[in-house]
């Protein structure tokens, strides 16, 4: 086998806490994550003319250089096998860039995958983690897969059963946002509302979309929604527009809506296209931990 084809899938916070700084830098994170099924196409080919690793994409604002965390991904198996040949790494995205989906992380987890698997590594899906939190902190959660609560700065995962087909609304306005920034503007010592993530966690086991929409909380909307309006603009729509809850994904700025059913959701899509461009209806992802 040459070339392999991978989906790489997006994910979005169902809850986000910080509990504290560590000394290396690194903040200690308590969140529930869950796929989507918003995801780019990449085409992982063996490069036999060349040692090289050379990526192309259709997306202008993501790099093809070795600051692009999915070259990243390929030097690390090819240095760390020895592999005598180079790749040629193709990313058709869909997925928004800088939008708190962890785009490039999926990116990232599905060159690890498609490399292990077109060059017969035989590595475990742990072996493939243990390499990925190396990289960037929600690579090994994309490898997984699913949905998990993560802990420690995010690769700590318990798996957990997840929402199964509920419909979401995505809603990434035009401004970038830096994770880094964001973090640096966090004041841990006044933050008033922090998720219940046990609560949030029985909601999800139990199918209580309706406490689960009311009780979603991420405490990284207290620096990015003072700093750009437009996110709480775009959540007062989804809830004008029938959402049962909306929260900021991540570090920002794509906001989601949860929704009762396809209906509500394409209602909703319909009328947020027409005032945010990027503007995504999709639904939750769930399978079993494989590594295809």
């Amino acid at each position: 086998m040459n070339d392999i084809k991978i989906k790489s899938r997006a994910k979005i916070n169902l809850s986000l806490d910080v509990l504290a700084k560590r000394p290396d830098g690194y903040h200690e994170v308590q969140m529930i994550m869950q796929q989507i099924d918003l995801y780019d196409h990449i085409s992982i080919t063996k490069d036999f003319n060349s040692n090289n690793i050379s990526i192309e994409t259709d997306c202008e604002f993501i790099p093809t250089n070795h600051t692009n965390i999915a070259y990243k991904a390929a030097e690390v198996l090819k240095n760390k096998f020895k592999l005598p040949f180079g790749f040629k790494i193709d990313i058709k995205k869909n997925i928004p860039v800088a939008a708190g989906l962890a785009g490039g992380s999926a990116n990232a987890a599905g060159v690890l995958k498609g490399i292990n698997e077109l060059c017969e590594l035989n590595l475990t899906l742990d072996d493939l983690m243990d390499i990925g939190v190396k990289i960037g902190a929600d690579v090994p959660f994309c490898l997984m897969g699913s949905a998990a609560l993560a802990e420690g700065i995010g690769e700590n995962l318990t798996p957990i059963e997840g929402l199964k087909n509920v419909w979401i609304v995505l809603a990434k306005p035009s401004i970038s946002v830096s994770t880094a920034e964001v973090y640096r503007g966090l004041d841990l010592n006044n933050i008033k509302n922090r998720p219940d993530t046990t609560l949030l966690l029985n909601a999800i086991k139990s199918r209580d979309l309706n406490t689960l929409s009311k009780e979603m909380s991420n405490v990284l909307e207290t620096v990015t929604e003072k700093k750009y309006y437009v996110i709480k603009q775009l959540k007062n729509k989804m809830m004008e527009f029938n959402a049962m809850g909306t929260m900021m994904s991540g570090s920002g700025p794509t906001v989601f809506g949860i929704f009762k059913n396809y209906k509500k959701a394409k209602a909703a899509y319909e009328n947020l296209s027409i005032i945010n461009k990027q503007t995504y209806l999709v639904q939750t992802y769930t399978k079993e931990k494989q590594l295809s």
